[in-house]
């Protein structure tokens, strides 16, 4: 018998009698490949997402595992594809994906779940998901088109709406300008380093580092990113992002912050870089509400996301003349063709681009002349 995560053998246990054996043969089933999946360190958010899925079709079909047919999945996709609240394609093909793994796993001959269900069901389980009836992955970016880097006068206005709440509050003498000047220094930083909401709410002040190659920046010559976005089954990737010439402003923004306004938090020694009034780490949550408020402010369209300041970083990057290579690194992207979806250099950009094309290739056929 098969012992290893997820087979049958140590799910069902032999000569008990359940009052409903289709339905304790599907938790099995579930909870088995739930193990299967933990036993190759898959995160538990995405076990627990996966489990959700799996009974929410089940429900659908009303039928179990053994019984599913292509038809199945047809119809339930059209499910989600019809009304006010249709997914997106992206999540259409998660719940796609999660059925084919579900899928291979239960008749894996290995887990011996097949012979199960033949011995208790007469009907084994099969593979319902196939090229006819899930969602391609056509695009490398399924994203919203309307989705955006902001452009520099963009950036700036954002940067001087925040400024100018902090002198605001102050001249009202109201509470909160510490909080203030928090806020719009953690927008400059996602902006000056590339980063995602989760890597910024997650740095400790241990993470400003100096950069050996420009000791006039001290300890703020690069930021240690510990929290990076992770792959499935692994944990959080970390990655060093340099700080660069041309957002050089940011060292004495963040120098401000650290050695003079974070020390009256009082926050005895707690090691966050951005904390609350009550002296917690600043959640994710108030990042967000703090962009789309800036957004609301200044009317920029309801599309542009805290996200979109990466997508600037990243355009501007490459419009500043660096390599590739390199703005992949600083974002920690593991391909290059990541990184290209996320430019859209700016018009000024690709007409200066064109004038030095331009400039170049007619002189030199002037000079042949």
């Amino acid at each position: 018998m098969n012992d290893f995560p997820g087979s049958a053998g140590l799910m069902l246990v032999p000569g008990v009698v359940h009052l409903n054996e289709p339905a304790a043969v599907f938790e099995a089933m579930v909870e088995g490949w739930a193990r299967q999946q933990r036993s190759r360190q898959l995160g538990e958010g995405t076990v627990t997402d996966r489990e959700r899925l799996l009974r929410r079709f089940q429900g659908f079909c009303e039928s179990y595992p053994w019984e599913w047919t292509p038809g199945d999945v047809e119809d339930f996709t059209v499910s989600l594809t019809s009304g006010s609240k249709r997914l997106a394609l992206s999540t259409i093909r998660g719940y796609h994906l999660t059925l084919r793994l579900f899928c291979d796993y239960v008749t894996d001959a290995r887990y011996d779940w097949p012979k199960q269900c033949q011995d208790r069901f007469g009907q084994v389980p099969s593979q319902v998901c196939n090229e006819w009836n899930t969602v391609r992955h056509l695009n490398e970016y399924e994203g919203k088109p309307q989705r955006r880097p902001l452009t520099y006068r963009e950036v700036d206005a954002l940067f001087e709406f925040l400024d100018d709440r902090v002198e605001r509050i102050v001249r009202a003498g109201r509470k909160g300008s510490l909080a203030a000047l928090r806020d719009a220094i953690m927008l400059k930083t996602t902006y000056a380093y590339g980063l995602r909401r989760t890597e910024l709410v997650r740095l400790d002040i241990a993470d400003l580092r100096p950069n050996p190659k420009m000791r006039a920046w001290g300890t703020y010559g690069s930021v240690h990113v510990r929290y990076g976005k992770a792959s499935r089954g692994s944990l959080p990737k970390r990655r060093t992002v340099l700080s660069i010439p041309e957002f050089d402003w940011v060292i004495d923004v963040l120098r401000q912050w650290v050695e003079q306004a974070l020390p009256l938090f009082e926050a005895g020694g707690h090691p966050a870089l951005w904390l609350t009034e009550r002296r917690t780490r600043v959640s994710v949550r108030h990042v967000d509400e703090l962009f789309m408020m800036a957004r609301e402010e200044l009317g920029f369209e309801e599309h542009l996301t805290l996200h979109c300041l990466r997508h600037s970083y990243v355009t501007h990057l490459i419009e500043f003349g660096y390599p590739e290579r390199f703005v992949t690194e600083q974002v920690g992207h593991s391909w290059g063709s990541t990184t290209a979806i996320y430019t859209s250099v700016s018009n000024d950009f690709k007409n200066k681009t064109l004038q030095a094309a331009l400039s170049r290739v007619y002189a030199t056929d002037e000079g042949e002349h």
